[in-house]
């Protein structure tokens, strides 16, 4: 990933388990991420979900580029399970969820 960070993941993450009462802050922390970002942030969601694998990346990058129709926090919010999603993606990439999570804590969520 060149442009998404795991602590921007982890921020989704904490939102994304809090919908009800986060939704506004998610929604506007998705959309004030460059295009690319939230391109690899698809992408990473998919790997964490088993449509592409860890080595396909480049190409999940690629589809989700390719097949955007949609605004990126529409449908990332409108994804099951996404917060178990991308963490199951971190975890793929080698990073750790729990840690990138507990960092953001520790600097207090900030969208």
């Amino acid at each position: 990933m060149k442009e998404l960070t795991s602590t921007q993941v982890a921020q989704v993450v904490l939102m994304a388990r809090e919908l009800e009462r986060a939704e506004p802050e998610l929604r506007a922390f998705i959309d004030g991420m460059n295009e690319d970002a939230q391109t690899e942030l698809v992408a990473l969601m998919w790997v964490g979900r088993g449509v592409f694998e860890v080595e396909d990346l480049d190409e999940a990058i690629a589809t989700a580029a390719s097949e955007a129709s949609t605004p990126t926090a529409d449908y990332l919010i409108g994804t099951p399970h996404l917060s178990d999603n991308l963490e199951a993606g971190l975890e793929a990439m080698g990073y750790s969820a729990n840690d990138a999570e507990d960092d953001v804590l520790g600097k207090g969520l900030k969208a």
